[in-house]
This record gives structure tokens, sequence and C-alpha cells, in this order.
């Protein structure tokens, strides 16, 4: 995630990783197939017989999709790979600011078939309605499509205690769902997610948590699951998703609901 104070927000999702580095045990996503496991002696005697040695690929851990997300600061995505699966850009921060490179990265994730989202970086200072009316105008000017993810991204309390910040989170996500039938997704890192989102639960959860390898992160209370784990910031935020593509767009923008 890359917040209009870019070093500053980063610093906040490292450290919030940091300290829960031993909170979290690992899990195995629901998708990943089982561990390696020795053949029973029946499969190993049929391999003697046949001189074929027994398949692994059924053991192999299937990969997860994966997925960047931008803003302003990030340059030369190349969303054309055929590495990623889904793409997600900053599109407001707080009422006032849109960012500049949103409109060229949201086109740019459709053009090339990926699933895309867009987030807002949200301040409890302002208003939450006011807040997500500004992102909203901002996505639909830009083309708000089927199947498209809409984020809150929360990351500051800009001083509120923490029921102030929570019910500005509920707030700003029933709006959001109310204008568009959209549950849009929480991310934040995994320690303040856990501390500001009690009734949140329902919402999809993506969580930044960096001493965690990819997929292998259990969800903050009150999540039972994890949708979109960010695992990683070096050129690019790095994350993947415990769900396939089409699964990903389901939860994403359907005119039908509206």
């Amino acid at each position: 995630m890359k917040p209009f104070a870019k070093l500053l927000a980063a610093s906040a999702i490292a450290g919030g990783a940091l300290f829960h580095l031993a909170a979290p045990s690992n899990a195995t996503p629901s998708n990943a197939a089982p561990s390696n496991a020795a053949p029973s002696n029946t499969a190993q005697s049929n391999a003697a017989q046949s001189n074929v040695a027994p398949s692994k690929a059924a053991d192999a851990p299937r990969p997860l999709p994966q997925g960047v997300d931008v803003s302003t600061f990030d340059r030369g995505v190349d969303w054309g790979g055929g590495r990623l699966a889904f793409g997600i850009a900053k599109a407001t921060e707080g009422t006032g600011h849109d960012d500049a490179t949103f409109a060229a990265n949201w086109a740019k994730i459709r053009q090339n078939g990926l699933v895309r989202g867009a987030y807002h970086y949200g301040h409890p200072k302002n208003d939450p309605v006011r807040e997500a009316d500004h992102f909203l105008s901002a996505v639909t000017s830009a083309g708000l499509q089927p199947g498209d993810l809409l984020m809150l991204d929360l990351e500051t309390t800009d001083g509120r205690s923490g029921h102030q910040v929570n019910e500005w989170a509920k707030r700003w996500l029933e709006r959001v769902q109310q204008k568009t039938g959209v549950k849009a997704f929480f991310y934040s890192s995994w320690s303040f997610a856990q501390e500001h989102g009690d009734g949140l639960g329902g919402y999809p959860l993506w969580v930044a948590h960096y001493g965690k390898a990819a997929g292998r992160v259990t969800a903050p209370s009150p999540w039972k699951q994890w949708t979109i784990h960010q695992y990683a910031s070096t050129d690019h935020d790095h994350n993947v998703s415990r769900l396939a593509a089409d699964q990903l767009r389901g939860l994403g923008y359907n005119p039908s609901q509206r």
C-alpha cells in the first residue's frame, strides 16, 4: 500500500507486522493441496513393478493468484506480463485528494484482463460519508464495471479513540454498500485490523503482514479468514489471494445488486 504519505504508512504497516510476528500461527490456505506424504506400500509396490516413480504432482501446493497494489509512487508495473491475476490502484485519500495515476492504472488493469480493485486511504478525522462519496465519485468517473473490487485502506487513527475509529470504518463501509451494493474490502496491518475491526468480520479482509510468507497468515479477530494477503513491499506491494480470479470478481460490483 502506498498512501499519500508513503514513508509513514509503510513504517506503520511494517511496524504492525513486526510487532505480531509471533502472534498468528502458520496456516495452509484452503485452496492448497495437502503437504507431501510418503506413498503407501501398495503405491510403492506398483511403482516398483512398473519401474515408474510415484507422481508427486498431486501433492504439490497450488500456487496462489498474485497481485500488486499501486499508487502515484509506483512506476513501471508490467500489467501484461502474464504473472499477475489482479491489480489494485489507489483512487483517493481523505475528502479531496485524487491519485494522479489512478485513471491510467485503472484502465491498464482492465485492458490486460486482470481482476481490478480501487482503494481509498481513509482519515478518521473527516466525515466518513464525505470520504466514501469522494471515493465513489472518482471510481465511477473512471468507469465502474462488473466484478470491480472496492476497498478501504485504514492505517491511521488521526488521534481518535479505538471506538471512534471502528465506528468511522463501519460508516464508510456501510455508505459504499448502500451506494453500490458492494461489500468493500477492509485493508490494514494485522495488528491494526485486530484492534479496530470489531464488527467488521462480514467484510472481505485484505491484510498486510510482512512477517509471514505469502499466504501463510491467519486472520486477525473478528475475521474467520483472510481474502488477500499483502506479504511484501519491495519494488511494489506484493499480494496473494486465497481465491481464484473468478471468485474474486464475485466479490465485486454487480449492477443487479444495487
